[in-house]
């Protein structure tokens, strides 16, 4: 295999292990939410992340005051968008259940990537718009819609069982 093959399947792994911790930590979080509450949960998952980062930027290394002073200002805003972030997951869990919040959470990511990408914003390269592109959101949004009206049938068939059972 080459190396840019090897370069696209370690991505590709990275990438599918990245979507299955997140899709885990917002379950854990919704867990710690259920004992504690919202803040508390944020502050947690993020105080513990930012533990952990710490620790293993120092030991491999790369942790340097001098390239932290390098970064624009408002890059550090990331780690306030981190706390928006999980903050909406563990709302989000509590009203529309794992399945149905990630959905929406991969198809919002696909469509500012999209328009990021289209734009070049960031400084990130420039990739141009395409109809194709915009079909496939456009067909993930009709999953997730699918999936919940599904979801919305099975729950009402329960609910009738359950009104059968108490009158009957």
């Amino acid at each position: 295999m080459s190396e840019d093959g090897i370069r696209m399947v370690v991505g590709l792994i990275l990438a599918a292990t990245a979507g299955a911790a997140i899709s885990l930590q917002t379950v854990f979080n919704n867990k710690v939410n259920e004992k504690t509450g919202s803040w508390t949960t944020t502050t947690l998952a993020l105080g513990m992340g930012f533990v952990f980062a710490l620790v293993a930027s120092i030991m491999a290394g790369e942790f340097s005051r001098i390239q932290l002073g390098q970064i624009d200002l408002w890059y550090w805003f990331a780690g306030v968008t981190g706390v928006g972030v999980v903050f909406c997951l563990v709302q989000a869990m509590k009203r529309l259940g794992p399945t149905v919040t990630i959905s929406i959470v991969m198809t919002a990511q696909l469509s500012t990537a999209l328009i990021w990408d289209s734009f070049g914003w960031m400084g990130i390269e420039k990739i141009p718009f395409s109809m194709t592109k915009l079909a496939g959101i456009l067909m993930i949004i009709a999953g997730v819609l699918v999936f919940k009206m599904r979801s919305k049938e099975k729950a009402d068939l329960m609910e009738v069982e359950n009104k059968k059972r108490m009158l009957g």
